[in-house]
């Protein structure tokens, strides 16, 4: 054996310390077999990879994490079979490398790899997944490559640009089971008990969209016009519950045929349930794998909001196959253009199929969504530097999706559709995709979108009016109050006095002015008194930008400016999703130290008797995190501000009623879901009574009729908000029914609600309730999300005390992350910030670094905010008792 000369030690070392694979080779063609054994857990396996040698090398280095390397070796294009002289494993860097003794030269070839590997319990790459078959408990196999997990099944070239076809053969299949891949099948061998199938070979494509299923499934199926077979593929006796997943995925396939002007390329395409599931769904090319709730409808089970996520979890996927699968990203930098055009054409999809649902009024959740994070110190730039694919997962975000998708809206807007349609969708870096949008449409895109893009946050735009003359002044908006650099080139929309009256131009710089003189004549002419002034009219006439809140910033107006929208808001002028955009822009003010809270529960009383699903959500929202921050900071022992925030929203669901309405129409449904949730968050007297009353009777007959689905999770929380360790029968009904009900829908509505108790041994018995076999590891992000206030402590202490537990069973997968954010972010004080820094001082890793900082930076945002409230504290009662309507309870 030839010993390597030093030169070559430092070289190996170096390879080790890389990031991104060496480019002396590239992957063409994998042939890729795969033998698992489900009971033993483990698997063996081959991959033969056609390959081009691009320059002489005496090593081979691809990825491979978690395998066995049994057998390698090279063939080059004259048959001349090579054997490493030796194989160097790095599970720090992912990395294999082969070592040969002579160079490799340039030129084709084959390289052969043998290896073992087991099916992990993290639910990535080649995993173990569970189903329940006739009451016994079954394994099954699945994966779930991205973002770099590819290369715990097979040694492959992990990365998205390093394109190949796989020919993918499984073997050692129990007869019962079925077994998916991205393509057909080509060829099914029975061999006893067991069999083998071979599936066609895939088109060109990257590693993180290879996909394997083997279980136990029933399916239903159709075809498109253009002859491409969809699948459902549900758990055995369920395959009903796929019916509307199918039907809109057929649907998406046909719309974005025709908005892409591309057929689908593949000849199937499949949609499978998978019990054990970290995300909410994967693209995976031809066979879309689903968390169980994402694509399983239960008439009797599915509320509103479960049909609604379900539409557009389904176009989102479906549009995948297009934008990300056919048309990839070159590295993980560019994320966002992967993830932000698929959320943003979800939404366009189910605006087709649904109309009805107005979902583009509820995309400005998204931007919410996005806003809100990115006014952190500790957000990042939408295109962001991946050194690591490690480090990959915490970019799965909302500033990949929800800012990803809203600049996508923000710059589709501006530009208009047609351009946007015909030319956005053809290339895979961001700056090829502003390049043609630039040279379309004579706009300089590139100069506005890299600045959007490459920059951190975004600005808050200060109005200011002065004799016909509107002032805008940017700067960076934080929700800490600091001062930081930045400029935006920014698409202003404004209207005046009426939604008709408009005008849109670029802020390019730091301030800029608007006579407004053409607008007042325009709108003087349209009241046919050819454009003649009117004082009166004049003072009251509203100015709002950011017209509909599709641009990604916030506006802060002067007095005079403000005056006039609450007076808009009062008359009824405004658009439900610019009285969204006010809210939700003075509820960030007001964080970030910038409006009063005082202002903020004004505001907040004038839209009490709105019944816009958007509107409603919106004060709905505030309200929940206005109440924790005057918890925290005001001494209030009659309870006066919980009273303001239910008499905000009684009179809704004095108008919605608690029973469903015959014909009633979706967002009203959904609505009723959500302004039942808060007053049973809230405490409400006669809510929690009346729904634990339909929950007893439900109890006692589950065809009754008095309890809609749509109305459940309101009753659950009203359970735990008055369940206590000496009285639990409700509570101790409600796991009954979690442990009995078949409905995946129905598990997840009971989970999202048991650690809302007030009661900390009641919250510790559901925390603890993770560790058992009775909740799904990939389910505890629902028992997370909603812990209530009370338990705050205790929550923090329980993961205190599980920290190495938690570490070891969740921490290599997306559900790890919940735990950090749902039980740290509650906080609000700064020793508690302090409290925090110090047990993760020697804990964090990179891998959760990023959300660690996020979420203690959300507590000391509130603490700041708390100790500006508590300026105003003699003020706050007084002015909640002034606007409460219904008689206070004392």
């Amino acid at each position: 054996m030839n010993i390597m000369n030093q030169n070559e030690e430092q070289k190996l070392e170096h390879l080790k310390g890389q990031s991104r694979l060496p480019k002396f080779a590239t992957p063409h063609r994998y042939h890729l077999a795969l033998k698992p054994n489900l009971e033993l857990c483990n698997f063996s396996g081959s991959v033969l990879v056609d390959l081009s040698i691009l320059e002489s090398t005496r090593f081979l280095v691809l990825n491979s994490i978690d395998l066995v390397i049994t057998e390698s070796s090279f063939t080059d294009s004259n048959k001349h079979q090579v054997v490493p002289s030796e194989v160097v494993v790095d599970n720090d860097a992912e990395m294999l490398v082969l070592v040969f003794e002579a160079p490799l030269g340039v030129g084709e070839g084959v390289l052969e790899i043998n290896f073992t590997g087991i099916l992990n319990e993290h639910m990535k790459g080649f995993y173990k997944g569970t189903y329940v078959d006739e009451g016994v408990r079954k394994n099954m196999a699945v994966t779930q490559f991205e973002p770099a997990d590819a290369r715990r099944c097979f040694p492959c070239w992990d990365e998205p640009a390093l394109k190949a076809t796989f020919k993918i053969t499984v073997d050692n299949i129990p007869s019962q089971l079925t077994a998916l891949s991205n393509m057909p099948v080509s060829k099914e061998t029975i061999n006893g008990d067991f069999k083998t199938i071979c599936f066609e070979e895939t088109p060109i494509m990257s590693t993180y969209l290879v996909a394997v299923v083997i279980g136990l499934f029933d399916y239903i199926e159709e075809t498109t016009p253009d002859g491409v077979r969809v699948r459902a593929y549900c758990p055995v006796g369920k395959s009903e519950k796929g019916k509307l997943a199918l039907s809109i995925s057929i649907k998406a396939l046909e719309l974005y045929t025709k908005y892409f002007s591309m057929p689908y390329t593949l000849p199937k395409l499949d949609m499978v349930a998978v019990p054990d599931f970290s995300g909410g769904a994967m693209e995976n090319y031809g066979l879309i794998t689903f968390r169980e709730t994402e694509l399983l409808h239960d008439n009797l089970h599915s509320a509103a909001a479960n049909i609604q996520r379900l539409s557009i979890v389904v176009t989102h996927e479906v549009g995948h196959q297009w934008f990300g699968n056919l048309v990839t990203m070159e590295w993980w930098t560019h994320l966002w253009l992967n993830e932000g055009f698929a959320t943003w054409v979800s939404y366009l999809a189910t605006d087709v199929l649904f109309p009805e649902w107005r979902i583009w009024t509820q995309f400005l959740e998204v931007t919410a969504g996005g806003l809100r994070i990115d006014s952190l110190e500790q957000s990042h730039p939408v295109e962001v530097e991946v050194e690591n694919a490690n480090s990959v997962l915490e970019v799965f975000d909302a500033i990949s999706y929800k800012k990803g998708s809203s600049l996508v809206r923000m710059l589709k807007e501006y530009l208009g559709d047609e351009i946007f349609q015909k030319y956005a969708f053809k290339n895979a870096k961001t700056e090829d995709l502003w390049s043609v949008l630039t040279e379309e449409s004579g706009f300089e895109v590139n100069k506005l979108m890299d600045i959007w893009t490459k920059q951190t946050g975004y600005p808050v735009i200060y109005v200011r009016f002065e004799n016909n003359t509107l002032e805008f002044v940017q700067t960076r908006f934080m929700s800490l109050g600091l001062q930081s650099e930045g400029q935006w080139i920014v698409p202003i929309t404004l209207s005046l006095g009426s939604y008709s009256n408009h005008k849109k131009f670029l802020l390019e710089t730091k301030v800029g002015k608007l006579d407004l003189s053409e607008l007042y004549h325009s709108y003087y002419t349209s009241l046919n008194q050819n454009g003649n002034k009117n004082q009166e009219v004049d003072e009251k006439l509203w100015v709002k930008v950011n017209i509909g809140h599709t641009g990604f910033y916030r506006v802060k107006y002067d007095i005079t400016l403000t005056a006039r929208l609450r007076k808009a808001i009062q008359d009824k002028c405004l658009s439900p999703e610019d009285k969204f955009g006010i809210l939700d822009d003075t509820y960030a003010l007001c964080e970030a130290g910038e409006e009063s809270i005082l202002s903020l529960l004004s505001l907040m009383d004038l839209y009490r008797d709105d019944l816009d699903y958007l509107v409603l959500s919106r004060l709905i929202s505030v309200c929940y995190n206005v109440a924790k921050i005057l918890k925290d900071a005001i001494y209030d022992p009659w309870n006066h501000l919980n009273q303001f925030f239910i008499d905000l929203i009684i009179s809704s669901a004095e108008k919605l009623g608690v029973e469903p309405v015959s014909g009633e129409s979706h967002l009203n449904t959904m609505l009723r879901e959500e302004v039942f949730m808060a007053l049973a968050t809230f405490g409400h007297k006669e809510t929690h009574e009346e729904l634990k009353k339909r929950f007893q009777t439900y109890m006692n007959d589950k065809n009754t009729s008095v309890f809609p689905v749509d109305i459940r999770k309101a009753a659950y929380i009203s359970i735990m908000r008055t369940s206590s360790a000496l009285e639990r029968s409700d509570f101790d009904s409600l796991l009954k029914l979690y442990r009995e009900t078949d409905a995946v829908q129905e598990k997840t509505r009971i989970l999202s609600c048991i650690a809302s108790s007030p009661e900390s041994d009641i919250v510790t018995e559901v925390l603890n309730l993770m560790f058992s076999n009775q909740i799904r590891e990939q389910d505890t992000i629902y028992v997370t999300a909603r812990i209530s206030l009370e338990a705050r402590e205790t929550s923090w202490i329980w993961l205190k005390d599980n920290w190495d537990v938690i570490v070891k069973r969740w921490g290599q997968g997306m559900v790890f992350h919940h735990f950090i954010r749902d039980i740290v972010t509650p906080f609000s004080s700064n020793e508690k910030a302090e409290e925090v820094e110090e047990f993760f001082g020697s804990r964090v890793s990179p891998s959760f670094s990023r959300n660690l900082k996020q979420s203690i930076e959300q507590i000391r945002i509130k603490a700041k905010w708390i100790e500006k409230v508590r300026k105003e504290e003699s003020l706050i009662p007084k002015l909640a008792r002034g606007l409460t309507r219904s008689p206070m309870l004392t």
